[in-house]
């Protein structure tokens, strides 16, 4: 009896066809073009403040230099200002997760009166625009003394509409089962929400995090309303100032080595969280 033909391949990989080849040419190209501005900020950071005001064109030439880094650590301005970020991005995520959790199981796995109805109104506030309630929030926090605090400007932050939403879709996602499981063994639905619930969502709440994060960094337009100190200014707000006037400003160079050292924190948030910002761009993150 002839033996079994072992003739086939061993791995099922396949070359990369022509369209293939397309897709990532193109995907190259998009990706550089989107680079080109944060290589020519880079570029601005590290070349002297006099060759620049003689021409832009200067950053394609050598000498290069870090004295534009070495004047921001020598300022206690641009620290402060990172501080107050980083307090305020912090402050956003926690309220976040937390209000965002405790708002996602009671949509998804309580019963109460109304529950439907609001759950429409809370997807409301993903429809309505920032600028659209930017007086009644400005008039209610200055009635309240909030402004210049580092309560007003993390309040607004911490009602994140998407967070419900996501909180709730990733909690109905969780079979039933499991809370059935633990009435039986007469565990209360906080207890199911804390010991249970809660540890299943984590890729949902690191996913949530790091976008509240990143988006408590990067707002400009409350700390543009609410800081109006310079002590409460934001890293957004503080290297906006510096940009007001380029004849008054110290250079072209340092303004580019600040927005650079400013990014710093997001660079480092993303390299370490990447995996789970790719998983919830590509909709992984609810399933």
């Amino acid at each position: 009896m002839a033996a079994p033909s072992m003739s086939a391949p061993l791995s099922d990989s396949s070359p990369v066809t022509a369209p293939n080849r397309t897709l990532l040419g193109i995907a190259i190209v998009l990706a550089i073009l989107m680079m080109v501005p944060l290589l020519w900020l880079v570029g601005l950071s590290i070349k002297d403040n006099g060759e620049l005001m003689l021409g832009t064109e200067a950053v394609f030439q050598a000498p290069y230099t870090v004295v534009n880094f070495a004047n921001i650590l020598r300022s206690s301005a641009v620290f402060g200002w990172l501080l107050n970020s980083f307090v305020v991005a912090v402050g956003q995520t926690i309220g976040v997760l937390t209000l965002s959790s405790l708002a996602g199981y009671a949509f998804a796995r309580l019963e109460f009166p109304f529950r439907r109805a609001l759950f429409v109104i809370v997807l409301f506030g993903l429809a309505v625009p920032e600028q659209a309630v930017i007086i009644a929030r400005h008039q209610m926090f200055n009635w309240m003394s909030l402004h210049n605090t580092y309560l007003g400007l993390m309040l607004p932050g911490m009602s994140s509409a998407f967070g419900v939403f996501l909180m709730t879709q990733f909690f109905r996602a969780i079979p039933k089962e499991i809370d059935e499981a633990a009435l039986l063994d007469n565990a209360s639905p906080f207890k199911i929400f804390w010991k249970i619930m809660l540890p299943l969502t984590l890729p949902a709440q690191a996913t949530l995090g790091i976008f509240t994060f990143l988006q408590g960094w990067n707002d400009y337009w409350w700390p543009l309303i609410s800081a109006t100190k310079p002590e409460m200014y934001t890293v957004t707000i503080g290297i906006a100032s510096t940009q007001v006037n380029f004849a008054q400003s110290e250079g072209l160079g340092f303004l580019a080595a600040q927005a650079v050292f400013a990014s710093l924190p997001v660079l480092i948030v993303y390299l370490v969280f990447q995996r789970n910002i790719v998983t919830a761009v590509s909709g992984g993150a609810v399933k």
